[in-house]
């Protein structure tokens, strides 16, 4: 089907049972976000909300809750879209198979964008106040719009094919911003907004930035979706909806004419007020920081305008979705990107760029003993390719010691990496460079340190599955539990600060120097909740990965600096406590999930599903 707007979307899910109508009130504070969280962890349907607390506008969550969703929402469009990039990386494949592309003309016609004189967008003018003010988490800074498709272009190089529509952050009111006069805007580092903004900036003018919300679903799609540069993301929605990209220029701003909804404004020049704080991805709160102000001009919207939202929080959420369905449509393209990766894995559980995981050609010297040479070649290009350039841990291996090696079985992964690993020469530092916005355990906001850990080679060593007998832990050490095989989390008390941390760990390796047969735990990870920690693979990713700097939380027994080069014996100590800099996690309000528990009983409107 071919989707105009979130209503054509909502009536396509209900005639095909996936959906639930929820016709009482419902609170955009807090209440909404609940219920989203709880129905997605439960793998239900998609959720139309008809009547929305202080909002005349109905609204929707969880449309992309489940992959097999995602893809009947895309079943006439995704294997077209596929088949486009299978062709762009290996363009023979059409004289293999000619007749899988015979709708490849349809669908580049459908990615030109198409100007009109006008659309149902415009049907209507409201004000940011009664649109559904939705908040997510207790401590937010007011509320956001969560599926948000922000529009901007280059002075430079005008133009809606020279255009960027990304999902940034939009707080519409809160903290110090004027009511329905100003919203924040919340971009993180390396995001193609950034450099629209810097161009703006130079020129001492405003830019003009457009936010959509709703319209055909595959224009959020597009918004997250991480395109080649210098391809627009309206190309790309376009093409995913069966239907050109349809746009007009009105007083001076680009608008999406089959959106449900429109904000238009400018980000005055080096304005900056408080955004935030905002539940985000990681499962913690991105903290109160200055940002852009947008001024809002008008906010338009149509007939049958629908909001659609999602919500964030500890992965997985809805948005984990959005990654598997990146991956499905773009995995041809990562060998071509750069030669010699064979997969890439950025891992939703630990918050998507704390961890990121490669297998990668290892040819550079294939006569002799396979050591990490062409990795480290590919290790650099993947740190400076798209959003892999904010992974804090990167670790790669070698696709000749096992083809078959899954990448997304994350279990398998870590241990063949670990029989493999050579703490003395396989890792590889980056000091006071940038890390994601929203990862708080670095030095200061975007900055911190990375760390290639690159193992290939013969296996090392027998993994060890079970707490050694001779095991001894100094004071303020206790409770080890086994993770992984060769894993061993540790309870530690609180970290106070890093000098006392570095003392107290030295006493702890200094211990772990007689542990008998030491070589076989390759990898010990001090934690606030050694059962939590080790309890689940997700929780040992999310704690393990989010609440550590490689170059400040990364310790080893015998560790020595040799030619500037870090390196120790085994095991490798992850110090993945919190620390008094890091944001604090996520934590639902107990009245609100009181309430919500009441409407999955016997008569609520969502019993049997929550």
């Amino acid at each position: 089907m071919i989707y105009t707007c979130t209503k054509d979307l909502i009536d396509d899910l209900d005639r095909n049972g996936h959906l639930i109508r929820i016709k009482a009130e419902v609170d955009p504070n807090l209440e909404m976000a609940e219920i989203q969280r709880r129905i997605y962890a439960a793998e239900g349907p998609a959720v139309f909300f008809e009547n929305v607390k202080d909002s005349p506008f109905p609204a929707a969550s969880n449309i992309f809750g489940t992959l097999d969703r995602a893809r009947f929402i895309f079943r006439h469009t995704l294997s077209k879209i596929q088949r486009l990039i299978e062709l762009n990386a290996d363009p023979f494949q059409f004289l293999k198979s000619p007749h899988k592309y015979i709708s490849l003309p349809a669908t580049l016609w459908h990615m030109l964008p198409k100007k009109v004189a006008s659309g149902p967008v415009f049907q209507n003018t409201t004000s940011i106040n009664r649109l559904p003010g939705i908040k997510c988490w207790p401590d937010d800074g007011g509320p956001f719009i969560l599926l948000p498709q922000v529009f901007t272009e280059d002075q430079n190089k005008p133009g809606i094919m020279r255009s960027n529509m990304g999902m940034y952050r939009i707080q519409l009111s809160g903290n110090d911003y004027l009511p329905n006069k100003e919203i924040g805007l919340h971009y993180q580092i390396r995001r193609d907004i950034g450099g629209h903004h810097a161009t703006a900036l130079e020129k001492h003018q405003p830019l003009r930035v457009s936010i959509f919300i709703g319209g055909p679903p595959s224009h959020a799609f597009s918004a997250v979706m991480p395109l080649p540069e210098g391809m627009p993301e309206v190309t790309f929605a376009g093409g995913l909806a069966g239907r050109r990209f349809r746009y007009m220029k009105k007083k001076g701003a680009t608008i999406s004419t089959d959106a449900d909804f429109c904000i238009t404004g400018t980000v005055v020049p080096s304005e900056t007020k408080p955004e935030g704080p905002f539940g985000d991805h990681l499962g913690y709160y991105s903290l109160k920081h200055p940002f852009p102000v947008i001024r809002v001009n008008h906010v338009y919207h149509r007939s049958n305008a629908v909001w659609p939202f999602t919500v964030v929080g500890r992965p997985p959420q809805e948005d984990t979705v959005f990654g598997q369905l990146i991956h499905e449509i773009t995995g041809p393209m990562v060998p071509k990107s750069i030669p010699g990766v064979e997969a890439i894995h950025a891992v939703d559980a630990a918050g998507v760029h704390p961890l990121l995981l490669a297998i990668g050609r290892e040819r550079y010297v294939p006569y002799d003993q396979r050591k990490p040479r062409e990795l480290l070649k590919i290790s650099n290009a993947l740190l400076g390719f798209g959003a892999c350039a904010l992974a804090k841990y990167l670790f790669i291996t070698a696709y000749e010691d096992n083809p078959r090696l899954d990448i997304h079985n994350i279990r398998d992964f870590f241990r063949h990496v670990l029989e493999r690993v050579d703490w003395k020469t396989d890792l590889h530092f980056q000091t006071e460079t940038t890390i994601d916005t929203l990862d708080y355990s670095g030095t200061g906001l975007n900055e911190g340190s990375k760390v290639i850990i690159a193992a290939a080679g013969a296996v090392r060593r027998q993994l060890m599955t079970s707490i050694p007998g001779d095991l001894t832990l100094p004071d303020g050490f206790s409770h080890p539990e086994i993770a992984l095989p060769g894993v061993l989390i540790i309870h530690a008390k609180s970290f106070s600060d890093i000098n006392t941390a570095a003392a107290e760990i030295n006493q702890l390796t200094q211990r772990l120097h007689t542990l008998n047969k030491k070589e076989k735990l390759p990898l010990l990870v001090l934690a606030d909740d050694a059962g939590f920690t080790a309890k689940t693979l997700n929780n040992f990713l999310w704690t393990t990965f989010t609440r550590s700097n490689p170059s400040h939380d990364i310790y080893g027994v015998n560790n020595f600096t040799k030619f500037k080069h870090w390196g120790c014996e085994s095991p490798l100590i992850i110090d993945a406590r919190l620390k008094p800099h890091h944001a604090p996690p996520l934590a639902e309000d107990p009245k609100i999930t009181s309430r919500v528990d009441e409407l999955g009983k016997k008569g609520g409107p969502l019993h049997g599903i929550i």
